[in-house]
């Protein structure tokens, strides 16, 4: 739930990228960390273990100006995607006021994209946040690849009755991390 200081006006949102491991969550905070102005970014704070992996979270306080007087900052945190990592997705999707699933589109990967998509369900379910009443994108990464599951497939599995907002995207390039910021944090501001 969103946190508000009466004090210095300001909301502040807590956005979470989840997905399976190499999914391309932390490439999506990467590339909003590099191209977001200055003056509008936090500092990034990123553990990882040997293989480069998320361990815990990144964390990106990203100011979008103001609504009624309150200036809003979204944190943006990643979930390490790693199956031994489960008590920490828990402790970060605690308090979320939106989620993007990133979903890697690569054919092999889908049978660990439906494992992941069923356990943020559980999760959110055990937090008393369904997934119908969280503001939810979902973001079909890996287009790029040769293998990528058709949008209508990967729609019927992971939009099926949710009716989510979805985008395709290459976050290594860039293609659509931005859209689908924009999608989720429009809709956090939305509940708010």
């Amino acid at each position: 739930m969103a946190l508000i200081n009466v004090a210095k006006h300001e909301i502040h949102c807590k956005i979470v990228y989840y997905g399976a491991g190499f999914s391309g969550k932390t490439t999506n905070l990467l590339y909003v960390h590099e191209q977001a102005p200055p003056q509008a970014k936090g500092e990034l704070l990123t553990l990882a273990t040997e293989t480069e992996r998320t361990l815990f979270f990144d964390f990106l306080p990203l100011d979008l100006g103001n609504v009624q007087g309150y200036k809003i900052r979204f944190h943006l945190y990643t979930v390490p995607g790693q199956p031994m990592y489960e008590r920490t997705r828990v402790a970060v999707l605690n308090g979320l006021d939106g989620v993007v699933f990133v979903i890697d589109s690569q054919r092999e990967r889908f049978r660990e994209n439906v494992q992941s998509f069923l356990e943020m369900q559980r999760i959110l379910d055990a937090l008393r946040k369904p997934l119908d009443k969280v503001p939810l994108v979902l973001q079909y990464n890996k287009r790029d690849m040769p293998q990528a599951v058709p949008v209508a497939i990967l729609n019927a599995r992971f939009n099926n009755g949710l009716r989510a907002p979805y985008f395709e995207a290459v976050a290594s390039r860039g293609v659509g991390v931005f859209s689908t910021l924009r999608a989720v944090s429009k809709s956090v501001i939305d509940g708010l």
